[in-house]
């Protein structure tokens, strides 16, 4: 379905001062027209206002049949005419033709210019003579690297543009012909080639293939054909039948046919490539993909001429990489990236736009009203020429007087290719940050212009050239067959020289208007279906932001200056589209979030753009205004609502969203919303469909707004912890909210950090194991809420670290947990810093609650008694570090280089060394250190860590170190002597007398030993 709009695209026109009728015409780049009549091409300079004026004149070999331009090389090519015989020619370094009769240098293709010669092709044009083989048929130049492709019968002669350099200043443009594609089956009519994409038309058919490069099948090129697929063969009686079928009483149609990806490889026709590159050149292509093949076959019952039942305006048009919208982006031809691909061809009725590069699909189909002649695609418009005659038989039934008048249309459509191209190059398009028209949106016909006579029309820059003609006498010389049209084997391209030229013509350049113009005018057009809240708008809405994403694609025809007026109109155009989303109850309301997203508008700006004016007594809001608002209050919008904006946010969601009223506000935004006006919505609503707890922690939270704590109490109150716990589960903002990009405590935390740190600390707790806020914006959260730097733990965040510890979350790496808490013990140990709050756990608690926390040794309790440490905050720490340190999980390497700070020459520093070195197995250095700083504590140390594999220890080590320091004497003398007979008496029980015997010392006294060798000796008979 295509809508109509009456539109003005087009703007002034002027006339080009041909002196002859123009057989032919092209764009030549930014600033030039070329139009070529007779044996004669006249360029033209076109300015920014299309005032074409006379640039210069150069004769060509014969009338000319097909033209062409290229931007990349700047060089225009022809196919010429003369005596029955054509010719391509390539016109370059054309600039610097200053008059028609300057000279002018004739050469061949690929033949390297003598040095003397050189230096003249500075100043003069050169021709560039490339013979072929076949006649040439039609001719495409690559708009990135200027490649120009030839179509001749049954093959395509890709011809390579490359530069002889002359010395470091100077070269020549030159040609080198590298590759043949040979199609069976399909005699080119049109041809157009891009960056190695090519397609094909004949009367009735296209094909689109693409080549690769593929340096793994490069060896098996070497200039002989490639064939790429096996093509599909008709048996040999099917084909004879078919020849004798193919009489002037019968018409042999073959049914239509679209064929996309690997299935176009069953369209029966063979491609192959054939080299015929230098062999020490590089091989730009080894082989070929077919990526689409469509075939017609109208009905021919209301068709009589040939050009009713072909195909026409075959055109790639490519859509660059743009990187986004605000970045610059240079013009250079070969610095060009590819996005996107388009390929365009229309029957006489019916026009098709594909999209070809990573997908190939149809994205539009246009329905003409007339029939159309030809047709030119922009990356903004399709400008149609259409015929409003009889399409019947011919001669209509007219008289020649009416044939004089007989009028023809200039159409213009839109296109869906920035749409399609904007999702290629942007991810975040149809998400909630950005968005786009679809691609499959109903294309519009802007305006239907009304011509006499229009012939031809091409495009470019900004200016569409028309060539007009009254011509009273455009009746064919006969009627042709409708089996030789239909035919594929009798399909030929025959390029008749143009008839004299008459008078009645003229060449246009009409000027389409500025993209913002018409974007002005179709969002004025809008206002007419504003009140009726139709689809309408929305459509032409949609096809104004698109008319603007496609300038700002075209970054290249953008004047000076331009630019930043179309970001505004975008921006302008997205705001029209959030307001229609936002107020239209459809379907795709949604995408009122992302388009006032792209607008830039503040949500203040959106609220002051909606009509809040009451209508019989009732207020509706719509789904798309409730949607963004919503949406944007989640975000933590740095942008805080007035008192009065925020009042009508909580009177809209009472009404349209009463369930959301509790989240909307824990929003920063409506951080200014009168507290009393809040409570009285919060009390009237019907808390049966949803957490009644959430209701009772948002009054609470207005409650201390008011600084009224009687009442905040009594909502308290209303749930036990747990449930308390699960409300600020469901809305986090209670507690945290982020403005800047910085977390900031509500203060609802700060009341409770005072008056209830556990259920704070269990709130945050459940936050984190529901994945509502993250482990370093949990740290971070209680560092600002108590007013500490980085580098300073404040006490709840250490009971924060210990519930999760308690916890058992899954997502918590125990080890890095163990590292913070650790360190934290360490440095308050170290420095005898207490806690800045009490801690809300004891070491006991934890050890009752927490697999981590391991018992502490009983020997550790020996030694730290025998100092008095009277801190009590100073032993809980000690004693949660020990009982870490004697947990399962802990990872006692990782901790050792961090002790330093914990001397042991204090009696709790000396046991963590001692835990951690035992932990590590290293017995014999913690016996030297017990044994030197508390002997008391040596044999507690040995009956609980010397066991199985480890008791050798106690003869091996224990018992001649007492022996030794029972010698020397000194303080400590009975502390050793008393360990010593401890020692003895264990030794007694685990040796044999033997073996007992063999550790005693030497010099020792009999009498003193007697007493356990006794006991050994008797320890067999007992047993």
């Amino acid at each position: 379905m295509v809508q109509l709009y009456n539109l003005h695209p087009f703007g002034s026109q002027q006339v080009v001062p041909c002196k002859l009728e123009p057989e032919r015409f092209c764009g030549g780049g930014r600033d030039a027209l070329f139009v070529a009549a007779g044996c004669k091409v006249e360029a033209f300079a076109v300015a920014g206002q299309g005032l074409c004026q006379p640039r210069c004149a150069f004769s060509t070999l014969g009338r000319v049949l097909r033209l062409a331009y290229s931007e990349a090389g700047d060089y225009l090519v022809a196919i010429e005419e003369k005596n029955k015989a054509t010719f391509l020619r390539a016109y370059v370094n054309w600039r610097s033709k200053r008059t028609e009769n300057s000279r002018v240098c004739i050469r061949m293709v690929g033949h390297d210019v003598e040095a003397p010669f050189s230096e003249t092709f500075r100043d003069q044009m050169s021709i560039v003579e490339m013979p072929l083989s076949e006649a040439p048929l039609c001719i495409s130049c690559c708009p990135v690297k200027g490649d120009l492709l030839v179509g001749c019968t049954n093959k395509l002669v890709l011809f390579s543009l490359k530069y002889q350099i002359i010395n470091e200043e100077f070269s020549i443009l030159d040609f080198e012909r590298s590759l043949i594609i040979h199609i069976d089956n399909i005699t080119p009519v049109e041809i157009s080639f891009c960056i190695g994409y090519v397609a094909v038309m004949s009367d009735l058919e296209v094909l689109i293939v693409k080549l690769e490069s593929d340096p793994k099948n490069g060896e098996s090129v070497n200039h002989h054909p490639l064939k790429t697929n096996n093509p599909v063969k008709l048996p040999e009686d099917i084909s004879n039948e078919t020849l004798q079928l193919e009489s002037d009483d019968f018409v042999i149609c073959q049914k239509p046919m679209e064929l996309l990806g690997e299935k176009s490889k069953q369209s029966g026709i063979s491609v192959t490539l054939e080299s015929t590159g230098l062999a020490d050149e590089k091989i730009k292509y080894f082989h070929v993909q077919q990526l689409l093949y469509r075939r017609f076959a109208p009905d021919i019952s209301s068709y009589v001429l040939s050009d009713d039942i072909k195909l026409h305006s075959l055109q790639l048009l490519p859509i660059y990489q743009t990187g986004s919208l605000t970045s610059e982006r240079k013009n250079s031809s070969q610095e060009k990236e590819l996005l996107s691909l388009f390929c365009f061809f229309s029957l006489p009725h019916v026009g098709y736009l594909y999209m070809v590069v990573k997908s190939v699909e149809l994205m539009s189909v246009y329905q003409y009203p007339e029939k159309s002649q030809q047709a030119v695609l922009t990356l903004q418009f399709l400008h149609v020429i259409t015929s409003s005659g009889h399409v019947g038989s011919w001669p209509p039934p007219c008289s020649v007087a009416s044939l004089l008048f007989l009028s023809n249309n200039l159409q213009c459509y839109t296109v869906r290719c920035s749409a399609a191209a904007a999702r290629e190059e942007d991810p975040y398009v149809d998400t909630t940050l950005k968005a786009c028209p679809p691609v499959s949106m109903d294309v519009c016909a802007l305006r239907i212009q009304l011509f006499i006579g229009l012939k031809a029309i091409c495009h470019f820059k900004n200016h569409v050239i028309l060539l007009t003609k009254a011509d009273p006498e455009t009746i064919p010389e006969r009627r042709e067959s409708p089996k030789r049209l239909l035919s594929r084997k009798g399909t030929s391209v025959n390029l008749k020289t143009p008839p004299v030229a008459e008078a009645g013509w003229n060449l246009y350049i009409v000027n389409t208007i500025s993209p913002v113009q018409l974007y002005k005018e179709m969002v004025d057009y809008s206002n007419t279906y504003k009140t009726a809240k139709t689809q309408s708008c929305i459509h032409l809405l949609s096809e104004a932001h698109l008319l603007v994403r496609a300038a700002l694609m075209d970054a290249s025809q953008l004047e000076p200056g331009e630019k930043a007026e179309l970001l505004e109109a975008f921006k302008e155009s997205c705001g029209h589209l959030g307001d229609c989303y936002s107020r239209l109850d459809t379907q795709y309301s949604h995408l009122a979030l992302p388009y006032y997203k792209m607008s830039g508008l503040s949500m203040a700006e959106v609220l002051a753009r909606v009509d809040w004016a009451v209508e019989d007594g009732s207020q509706k809001y719509e789904r798309g205004l409730i949607f963004y608002i919503n949406h944007s209050l989640y975000e933590n919008l740095d942008e805080e609502l007035s008192e009065e904006l925020a009042a009508k946010v909580v009177q809209m969601f009472y009404v349209a969203e009463p369930k959301q009223l509790p989240h909307i506000l824990c929003s920063p935004s409506m951080k200014n919303i009168d507290p009393l006006t809040t409570i009285s919505y919060l009390r009237k609503l019907d808390t049966s469909g949803f957490s009644s707890v959430l209701v009772t922690l948002t009054k609470a939270a207005m409650a201390l707004k008011m600084r009224d704590l009687d009442m905040h109490r009594s909502e308290m109150k209303n749930h036990s912890e747990m449930k308390l716990v699960c409300g600020f589960i469901l809305e986090p903002r209670l507690l945290i909210q982020q403005r800047k990009g910085r977390i900031v405590p509500t203060e609802f935390a700060v009341h409770l950090k005072e008056t209830q740190p556990g259920l704070l600390v269990a709130s945050v707790l459940g936050l984190q194991k529901n994945n509502k806020i993250g482990i370093e914006e949990a740290d971070s959260f209680f560092k600002v809420l108590c007013g500490k730097d980085e580098d300073t733990i404040p006490q709840l965040l250490v009971d924060f670290w210990e519930a999760q510890l308690v916890a058992c979350l899954p997502d918590v790496v125990l080890q890095e947990l163990f590292f913070k808490l650790t360190s934290q013990y360490i440095w308050r140990l170290s420095k005898r810093q207490p806690p800045d709050t009490t801690p809300l756990r004891t070491s006991e608690d934890l050890i009752n609650t927490c697999s981590h926390y391991g018992l502490i040794s009983p020997w550790v309790n020996v030694l730290i008694s025998s100092e008095s440490l009277a801190d009590k905050n100073y032993m809980e720490d000690l004693s949660k570090l020990q009982s870490l340190i004697c947990g399962p999980s802990f990872d006692i390497a990782s901790i050792i280089p961090f002790l330093e700070p914990l001397s042991e020459d204090t009696v709790a520093g000396l046991s963590v060394h001692v835990l951690c070195r035992t932990r590590l197995e290293e017995y014999e250095r913690c016996i030297d250190r017990l044994l030197e700083r508390c002997p008391e504590a040596v044999i507690p140390y040995a009956n609980h860590e010397l066991k199985e594999e480890n008791r050798t220890l106690w003869w091996k080590k224990l018992l001649p170190e007492l022996c030794q320091r029972v010698k020397c004497g000194g303080e400590k003398y009975q502390l050793y002597l008393s360990s010593l007979k401890e020692t003895l008496s264990v030794v007694a029980v685990e040796l044999q007398l033997r073996d007992f015997l063999n550790v005693l010392p030497e010099d020792g006294t009999a009498a003193f030993f007697l007493p356990y060798l006794l006991y050994c000796s008797r320890k067999k008979s007992l047993t």
